[in-house]
């Protein structure tokens, strides 16, 4: 049986995989799509950034629960901080996800929930396509980013 709490992070990824934040293009964004040739996920993420800030984010695309549910939780996260901010987020998050399933779950907000993602690896890439695209539209390289 499950603990309330996975019962709880289980019903957060399933609300964002249903109804995902931020789900749209922008005009005049940087862009990098993401793809994820084991299982076909495939995603957009857009950029507005002003001044060093990310402004803006959204996505698009098409995958499993756990990546949209990552891309959705990655994209209200991510918007308001800097750059650099965002990428000290992804390091901390990509951390959380790839460290051993019986490690402490550090404290990331709403994202922890993707922690469960460690007891099943081949799910890490999942979870993480949408911040290594993230990455490339922040470096305005426009890229497509895989997870190969």
């Amino acid at each position: 049986m499950m603990s309330d709490l996975q019962e709880l992070y289980q019903e957060v990824i399933l609300d964002h995989n249903r109804r995902p934040r931020n789900f749209r293009a922008l005009d005049d964004a940087r862009k990098a799509e993401g793809y994820n040739p084991l299982c076909g996920d495939r995603l957009t993420v857009y950029l507005r950034v002003d001044d060093g800030v990310i402004k803006e984010a959204t996505f698009q695309g098409s995958g499993c629960a756990i990546s949209k549910a990552s891309a959705s939780l990655m994209t209200e996260s991510v918007k308001g901080k800097t750059v650099a901010e965002a990428e000290a987020l992804f390091e901390r998050f990509h951390r959380t996800v790839t460290a051993s399933p019986d490690a402490p779950v550090e404290d990331l907000g709403k994202l922890s929930v993707l922690a469960g993602v460690r007891q099943f690896p081949v799910r890490v890439k999942c979870a993480t396509l949408a911040w290594y695209a993230l990455r490339a539209a922040a470096e305005a390289r426009g890229d497509v980013v895989s997870t190969e």
